[in-house]
């Protein structure tokens, strides 16, 4: 679902990051073997869960198609690497010539608390029809969720990060969003996160791998009662789908690596 955009245009400072990588971002094809490893032959083409940064989660691999999107989806473009890394993949089965996606759920629910991920890939650069996704998500479409997305929505001009709360079950249904367009200037480590209260979410990106706030170089607070905020406990998700079922544009594979993800209650 296309979202609702204010779009503010700030300049983005370049700064040498904590853990990151000097070389600049690569097409996906061009990466060396070890960024894109295939999925080991005995692992997720049968499994429905897997665990990783101390978590279970679910695996997507419905039969059919499913939204978002909607897509097709495959476990085998979900796998964790023997560093304990993710890796969410989109790509073109040779044998029904479908586009397939990844999709992962939390088996926990989660609260008021700080989420974070701590993300290896070119996500600034991805293509305009490709969506990566870190939510908490009720179930409920156009409820009870936060959502951290990069993304054009199918539109090359349109900006790339983008933070949106929607509402809870009750309150007006339209959500509270912020758009703007970033940069990778020093490599492809970047950390992600929000913290949710009763009162207000904080979202925070920035360069390198952070605990802190070092580097950071985006940073919008949304309160109550402007804003609904759930309340729910829910479970976490990340995806990487194509919008409205498009192919890439570009006609080429797209792989993220999510080196990790933590929640800590407030």
């Amino acid at each position: 679902m296309k979202k609702i955009y204010c779009i503010v245009f700030v300049a983005l400072f370049a700064a040498a990051c904590t853990k990151e990588k000097t070389t600049n971002i690569t097409p996906q094809s061009a990466k060396p073997a070890e960024a894109t490893s295939a999925v080991p032959d005995s692992k997720l083409r049968t499994q429905a869960t897997i665990s990783w940064s101390g978590y279970t989660w679910n695996v997507k691999a419905p039969t059919g198609t499913q939204g978002p999107g909607p897509n097709y989806w495959s476990g085998n473009n979900v796998w964790v690497d023997a560093n304990g890394w993710l890796h969410l993949k989109i790509s073109k089965n040779p044998t029904n010539n479908h586009w397939e996606c990844a999709e992962i759920s939390s088996t926990q629910s989660f609260g008021f608390g700080t989420y974070q991920w701590q993300i290896d890939g070119p996500i600034a650069n991805l293509d305009k029809n490709i969506v990566l996704g870190l939510f908490d998500y009720s179930g409920i479409d156009g409820r009870d969720e936060i959502d951290i997305e990069f993304a054009r929505w199918g539109n090359s001009a349109w900006p790339n990060l983008n933070y949106t709360i929607f509402p809870k079950v009750g309150d007006a249904p339209a959500p509270a969003s912020y758009s703007q367009e970033f940069s990778t200037p020093g490599g492809t480590y970047t950390t992600h996160r929000f913290k949710r209260t009763s009162t207000s979410v904080v979202f925070k990106s920035l360069y390198g791998f952070q605990s802190g706030d070092t580097n950071l170089f985006l940073t919008k607070t949304f309160n109550s009662p402007a804003t609904s905020i759930s309340g729910k406990s829910m479970p976490v998700l990340l995806n990487l789908w194509c919008y409205n079922g498009l192919a890439p544009s570009n006609g080429q594979s797209v792989e993220v690596v999510i080196h990790s993800f933590t929640f800590t209650a407030n």
